[in-house]
C-alpha cells in the first residue's frame, strides 16, 4: 500500500481485502469512524454497493459548528473567501491556447498522432463505406466504434462524445443513440495526490478539517473524484469532490487540436452546415466552467433557490469554508441512482413518481426561470429514502432565452394543431434559422413526419420518436440547433428513458402536457396569449372541446389555479388591439347564450308528452323554433359542454367564486359596457328572429292558400 503524505495524527486502517484501488463502478466507501459514527452509504450518493474500504480517522474535537445556524452575512463572507481561493481558475480563451501550445510542437505532435490514429482510422472506414455504398448499412457499427474511440482518447473526448449525443443537426440518429451511452467513469488517480490537493487548496491540514474521510474515492469521473467525509467541527457528513491532477493541461491541449480540426471542417466539409468552430468554443467554455468548483457551488445555490421550494425536490447545500477552485464540499445525499429500479422499489418508492417529479422540475427549469441542469444523467439524479428526487453535480448548467421559453410552448401548440407553417416559423424565434432562410421547403418535411407521428393523441406520443424524427429533419436542412435546445432534448429524453425501464408505455409528453396546458391558460405572456387564441379559435368558431381538454389537462398540474385561468385572454379581449377577438367573442357569446336558453327549452320540449307539445307548439314535429333534429343535438351538446367546463372550474381545489370578480370589474369599464351591449344586442336579435319565425309559422294542419 502506498504511503500517504498525511499528518502523523492520522491513522490508516488496513484496507479490506475485497476492495480494489481502481473502481470500475461507484460504490459506498465509508465505514464507522470511532468514537463519532459516520453512517455507511446504502448505495448512496455513489449509488453503489455497501462495501467497506479503508478509512482515515482524524483526531476528534469536542467543538461543534453548524453551517445551517450561521446567518446569511457569515455565509456570504465564506463564499467570498472561496471565490478568492478560486481567483486563478482557468477560463477558456482560444487565443491563450494558441500561444501556449503553438510554442510546444513536440507535445502537440505526440497528442495529435494519438488522436489521429484513432479518429483517422474511423474516418478512413467511413470513406470506404461511402465508396462501397454501405454508409447507411454500417452506420450502427461505426457509431459503436466512435464511442469506443472517444472512451480511449480520454476525458476531453468523453465529454465531446456526450456533447455530440445532444446534437441532431450534426449526427444521424444511430450516432446519437450510441454516443448517449458514454459514461464518465474512469480509473481513479492516487489518493495521496487528492489529499495533498485538499490541503493545498484549503490552506489547512487534513486533520483540522475532517474527523474521518474515506481513503479511497467512492466515485470517479473524467474531471475529478469524490470522497465521503465527516466535518470535524459539526459532525456533518459531506461529499468532497477533488479535481483530477493535470486535467487543465490535458483538456487544453485537446481543445487546441480539436479547434484546429473544427477550422478545417468549416472550410472544407460542405456536408456539415453548422459552424463547427463556434460549437467547439461553446462546448470548451462549458467544460472549463466545470473546472471551477466555486462556480459549480454557486450554480448549486442558485438552482436550490429556484427549484428546491417543492417538497419533493432536494438540492444539497454547499460548505464554502471547505470549497475552492479544485475542491468542492457539499452536503452528503443518501440515495439510489434513478436507473436502479430494484433498489428504489426495495425502499417502497416508485420510479415513475420520481421521474414525474423530474419532468415537472425540468419543465420549470426550461420554461419558467430558464436556468437548468444540463447534465441530468442517472448518476446525477438520486432517489432519497424519503421519496425525494435529489439533483447532483451542477458543473454544467445552461439557460433558455426568454423568447425561446414562450416559443417552445407555442411550438407544442402548433404541433398539436398540425400547423406546420407556424411550426416552421417558430424556428426563427427558437434561433434555429437565420431570418433570411426560406422555411417553405421545410414545411413538407415536417408534415410528412408529424402526420404519421400525430396519428396518436398527444398523450400517446413518444418523446424520443419525436426527437429522432425532428432530428432527421434538422439533419437534412440548414438548421443550427442552439446549445440550450440540444440540452433540453437530452434532458427530457434521459428522463423518458429512465421511465421506460419501469413502464414501457410511459410517454413523457403525456406527463408534460398538464404543465403546458396550465401555462397556456394562465400565463399573460403575449406570445402565449396568441398561442391560446390560436388554439381555441378556428375559422371564426370557438373550439369548446379544446378548452375543455386544456382544463382537464391543466387541472392535473398541482399549481393550476382556476382563478387565473383565461384571465390573460380576458385582458387581451378588452385591450385596444382586441377588436378582432371581440368580434369572435361576441359571435360565440351569442351562440352560447342561445344554446343555454333554447337548449333548456328543447330539453323541456323533449320531456313533454304529445298532448302538451300539441297545445304549446301547435303539434310542430320539428319542436320549438322549427329546429331540425341535428340542430337541436348540436345546441344541446354545446350547452352540455359549457356546463362541463364550468364544472371543471368549480371543481378545482382552489376554486373561489371571486373568479368572477375580475369579469364584473371590467364590465364596468366603457369598453366592456360596449362589448356587453353588443352581446346583448346580438342575443336579442337572434331570439327575436327565432320567436318571429315561430309566430309566423303556418301550422302543419292548415294548407297554404292558393293564388
Amino acid at each position: 500500500m502506498n504511503t500517504l503524505a498525511l499528518p502523523s495524527s492520522i491513522t490508516i486502517f488496513p484496507q479490506n481485502k475485497h476492495c480494489k484501488r481502481r473502481i470500475k463502478s461507484p460504490r459506498a466507501a465509508l465505514v464507522e469512524a470511532k468514537p463519532r459514527p459516520v453512517p455507511a452509504t446504502r448505495g448512496g450518493g455513489s449509488g453503489g454497493d455497501n462495501v467497506p474500504v479503508t478509512v482515515l480517522r482524524v483526531r476528534e474535537d469536542s467543538s461543534s459548528y453548524s453551517l445551517s445556524s450561521r446567518d446569511r452575512a457569515d455565509d456570504m463572507q465564506a463564499e467570498a473567501k472561496a471565490m478568492a481561493r478560486a481567483v486563478n481558475a482557468s477560463v477558456y480563451t482560444p487565443e491563450y491556447l494558441a500561444v501556449k501550445y503553438g510554442s510546444r510542437p513536440i507535445k502537440v505532435l505526440q497528442r495529435a498522432l494519438e488522436i489521429f490514429s484513432g479518429l483517422g482510422s474511423f474516418a478512413f472506414k467511413l470513406w470506404l463505406d461511402q465508396l462501397n455504398g454501405q454508409l447507411d448499412q454500417n452506420q450502427r457499427l461505426r457509431a459503436v466504434e466512435l464511442r469506443q474511440i472517444f472512451t480511449r482518447l480520454g476525458p476531453t473526448f468523453v465529454k465531446l462524445g456526450q456533447g455530440l449525443s445532444t446534437r441532431p443537426d450534426l449526427c444521424p440518429p444511430a450516432y446519437l443513440d450510441e454516443l448517449s451511452e458514454l459514461q464518465d467513469a474512469l480509473p481513479t488517480f492516487p489518493d495521496a495526490e487528492a489529499f495533498t490537493c485538499i490541503e493545498r487548496e484549503l490552506g489547512r491540514p487534513l486533520d483540522s478539517i475532517y474527523s474521518s474521510i474515506s481513503a479511497s474515492p467512492i466515485a470517479a469521473a473524467s474531471l475529478g473524484q469524490v470522497y465521503k467525509a465527516q466535518l470535524k467541527y459539526s459532525g456533518q457528513v459531506v461529499a468532497v469532490k477533488v479535481q483530477r491532477p493535470g486535467i487543465e493541461e490535458a483538456i487544453g491541449l485537446d481543445f487546441y487540436l480539436v479547434r484546429g480540426l473544427g477550422f478545417f471542417i468549416n472550410k472544407y466539409v460542405d456536408i456539415i452546415t453548422s459552424d463547427v468552430l463556434a460549437l467547439i468554443d461553446e462546448f470548451a467554455r462549458r467544460v472549463y466552467q466545470e473546472l471551477n468548483y466555486v462556480q459549480e457551488g454557486q450554480n448549486a445555490r442558485r438552482f436550490k433557490k429556484l427549484y428546491a421550494d417543492k417538497e419533493d425536490v432536494l438540492v444539497p447545500d454547499i460548505f464554502w469554508d471547505y470549497t475552492s477552485g479544485k475542491v468542492l464540499t457539499m452536503e452528503w445525499v443518501e440515495g439510489v441512482k434513478l436507473n436502479q429500479q430494484d433498489a428504489i422499489e426495495r425502499q417502497g418508492l416508485k420510479v415513475l413518481d420520481l421521474v414525474n417529479t423530474g419532468i415537472q422540475c425540468s419543465l420549470r427549469q426550461l420554461l419558467e426561470y430558464g436556468y437548468f441542469h444540463a447534465d441530468p444523467h442517472p448518476g446525477n439524479l438520486l432517489a432519497t429514502p424519503d421519496g425525494k428526487l435529489a439533483f447532483l453535480d451542477f458543473g454544467m448548467m445552461s439557460e433558455t432565452p426568454e423568447q425561446a421559453r414562450s416559443a417552445i410552448i407555442g411550438h407544442v401548440v402548433h404541433m398539436v394543431n398540425r400547423d406546420y407553417e407556424a411550426m416552421a416559423r417558430d424556428y426563427y424565434a427558437l434561433d434555429f434559422l437565420s431570418p433570411d432562410v426560406d422555411v417553405s421547403p421545410i414545411v413538407p418535411a415536417l408534415k410528412n413526419f408529424f402526420d404519421d407521428a400525430l396519428n396518436s393523441t398527444v398523450s400517446e406520443l413518444n418523446f424520443k420518436t419525436i426527437v429522432d424524427g425532428l432530428g432527421a429533419v434538422l439533419y437534412q436542412y440548414p438548421f443550427n440547433v442552439p446549445a440550450y435546445y440540444a440540452l433540453i432534448l437530452r434532458s427530457l429524453t434521459v428522463l423518458e428513458g429512465l421511465a421506460l425501464y419501469a413502464d414501457p408505455n410511459f410517454k413523457v409528453l403525456a406527463a408534460s402536457y398538464p404543465y403546458f396546458a396550465k401555462r397556456l391558460l394562465t400565463d399573460p405572456n403575449p406570445y402565449l396569449r396568441d398561442a391560446l387564441i390560436e388554439l381555441l379559435f378556428k375559422d371564426g368558431r370557438f373550439r369548446w372541446n379544446r378548452l375543455e381538454n386544456l382544463l382537464v389537462q391543466g387541472k392535473k398540474d398541482k399549481d393550476f389555479s382556476a382563478k387565473d385561468a383565461l384571465q390573460p385572454v380576458l385582458k387581451l379581449l378588452l385591450g385596444k388591439d382586441g377588436e378582432e377577438l371581440r368580434v369572435l367573442v361576441i359571435k360565440e357569446a351569442v351562440r352560447v347564450t342561445e344554446a343555454v336558453i333554447l337548449g333548456s327549452v328543447v330539453e323541456s320540449y323533449n320531456s313533454m308528452n304529445e298532448l302538451m307539445r300539441t297545445l304549446i307548439f301547435n303539434g310542430n314535429a320539428k319542436g320549438p323554433f322549427a329546429m331540425s333534429t341535428a340542430e337541436q343535438e348540436s345546441m344541446l351538446e354545446l350547452r352540455a359542454q359549457v356546463i362541463r367546463i364550468w364544472g371543471l372550474l368549480r371543481s378545482s381545489e382552489n376554486f373561489d367564486p371571486s373568479i368572477l370578480q375580475p369579469i364584473l370589474q371590467v364590465l364596468q369599464e366603457p369598453q366592456a359596457r360596449n362589448l356587453g351591449g353588443r352581446v346583448v344586442g346580438g342575443i336579442t336579435q337572434r331570439l327575436a328572429a327565432r320567436l318571429l319565425q315561430q309566430v309566423l309559422r303556418v301550422p302543419p294542419s292548415v294548407s297554404a292558400p292558393t293564388s
